[in-house]
């Protein structure tokens, strides 16, 4: 594919691509298996890593993979061959889990979506930002800021891969979005006040309410989710 399609199919694709990240895998799986709004519980964050806290680890995990691949799935399917649509199919799949329109449009941090894009368009660059996630984890214990470290990464890595232009200012816009969501924790970070995560323990235990009305609020929580 060299030019993108007419426009009501572009239309019909990015519909398509937006209602699937606006599926919220987490919040779903906590209102289902058991009975409560993750939105009310933990930093209220509806991505993967409170879906841990409202549901253990192994389930945490699945929901995360649902996150992942609401991103790669429209992507891989939708998308192959031409950089533009693969932009703008990743850009409308991460909008929906930012944005969700089943949750009134308060949804996740980008990380985990944006990591299922890029996943399919080019995985070396998720792996290598993957390690700098890691990197920045082990010697902070932030997760935002490892999370922001993270995005950062992405378009450093693409053009450094000789990504096409419209891949490498995907992924910078992407990084843009992600230390946007993330602006509390920075300021946290900064203030000192931002709490550190223990490397390995559990994230199963009995679910916390969420600590304040901000919790309800989009990208403004009080435990550095990442997602």
């Amino acid at each position: 594919m060299h030019d993108l399609p007419e426009p009501a199919l572009l239309g019909a694709i990015l519909l398509a691509s937006y209602l699937a990240g606006s599926v919220p895998f987490g919040w779903l799986m906590a209102r289902v298996l058991r009975g409560v709004d993750i939105r009310t519980i933990g930093s209220g964050n509806i991505g993967a890593t409170n879906a841990m806290r409202a549901l253990g680890r192994p389930l945490g995990m699945v929901a995360l993979a649902g996150d992942l691949g609401k991103g790669f799935a429209p992507v891989w399917f939708l998308a192959q061959g031409e950089p533009a649509l693969q932009v703008a199919c990743g850009a409308a799949a991460v909008g929906g889990h930012v944005w969700p329109v089943f949750l009134r449009l308060r949804g996740g941090k980008a990380v985990a979506t944006g990591c299922g894009v890029l996943l399919a368009v080019d995985w070396p660059v998720v792996l290598g930002a993957g390690l700098v996630w890691c990197a920045v984890l082990l010697l902070t214990r932030f997760v935002g800021l490892a999370s922001v470290a993270m995005g950062v990464a992405f378009p450093c890595i693409a053009a450094a891969r000789g990504a096409s232009w419209e891949i490498v200012c995907g992924a910078a816009a992407l990084a843009l979005l992600i230390v946007g969501r993330h602006r509390s924790n920075m300021v946290r970070v900064l203030a000192g006040t931002e709490p550190r995560v223990g490397l390995f323990g559990g994230s199963g235990g009995k679910p916390e309410a969420a600590t304040d009305s901000r919790a309800l609020d989009a990208g403004d929580d009080d435990r550095g989710d990442d997602d």
